[in-house]
């Protein structure tokens, strides 16, 4: 099973995740976090194979847990979920290795 922790601060888009996750069937959303310092706490406690990423919660940004999480947990895949842009998104403070980024805009195959 792919380990899932869902970070965003919105319990609609958590919940909605989670549902649709669910309909995997090798998925499963083990941890949830709605802030940066949640988020940081649960990086560091669980054995996780995917962080489903807000760039826009409280605590702490987007661009800081991720540096952060990279440090710590260089091995962690990050998709990042955002209300932003994709072309926005993608700057310096990602290099070397910027994370998936999905606007919350878009169709999920256009990401």
């Amino acid at each position: 099973m792919i380990r899932v922790l869902i970070a965003d601060d919105h319990t609609l888009m958590r919940d909605g995740l989670k549902q649709i996750l669910a309909t995997a069937g090798d998925m499963v959303v083990a941890g949830e976090a709605s802030d940066g310092f949640q988020t940081i706490d649960q990086v560091r406690g669980g054995d996780w194979d995917l962080l489903l990423l807000d760039m826009s919660m409280p605590g702490r940004s987007g661009v800081e847990l991720i540096k952060q999480i990279k440090t710590e947990k260089p091995r962690l895949p990050i998709l990042v979920l955002s209300m932003h842009k994709k072309a926005n998104m993608r700057s310096a403070a990602f290099a070397p290795a910027p994370p998936d980024i999905c606007a919350r805009t878009v169709h999920p195959n256009s990401c």
